[in-house]
């Protein structure tokens, strides 16, 4: 597992900026990056977009997408990522970076897909991905399983 310390530093040693957009993640993902003393360097900020509608008015997610599919799914996952880097913007620049979370901890799925589906989403610059998760666990374990994946994957996005 990789460290968000690891992905902070190889952040700024591309001189990027970080977004986080967050869902069933609640911060903590946010929360792990301001962990690491100097975070500042890299981290612009977060948007826990918990609510449906909150992805469309603040991280610009389409209404129609989220009408057809709810919020648990990979496109979903893709816009907030490219959402929040405008939305994190400083002096007209976007964040470099921006990575979401969306799925369901449970305990029950408001959309019928299964307890612990998780979508990731990474967009950069140059680059657009998203993965697919099913956790096993409770609420809990499914939220901090989520918040690993997304910095497995960050660092994962960094290397390339």
């Amino acid at each position: 597992m990789t460290s968000a310390s690891a992905v902070l530093a190889a952040l700024v040693e591309r001189g990027w900026t970080l977004g986080v957009a967050e869902s069933l993640t609640g911060g903590a993902l946010a929360a792990e990056f301001v962990s690491v003393p100097g975070a500042s360097a890299s981290l612009r900020g977060a948007i826990v977009a918990y609510a449906t509608p909150v992805k469309h008015t603040l991280l610009g997610v389409d209404d129609a997408l989220l009408d057809a599919h709810g919020p648990v799914h990979p496109d979903v996952a893709l816009q907030m990522a490219a959402g929040v880097r405008g939305a994190l913007n400083v002096d007209g620049a976007p964040a470099d970076v921006g990575v979401s979370t969306t799925g369901i901890a449970g305990p029950d799925s408001p959309d019928g897909q299964p307890v612990g589906t998780v979508h990731v989403a990474v967009v950069t610059p140059d680059f657009s991905v998203t993965e697919l998760f099913r956790f096993a666990g409770d609420r809990a374990e499914v939220r901090a399983r989520a918040v690993d994946a997304a910095i497995d994957m960050l660092a994962r996005v960094l290397r390339e």
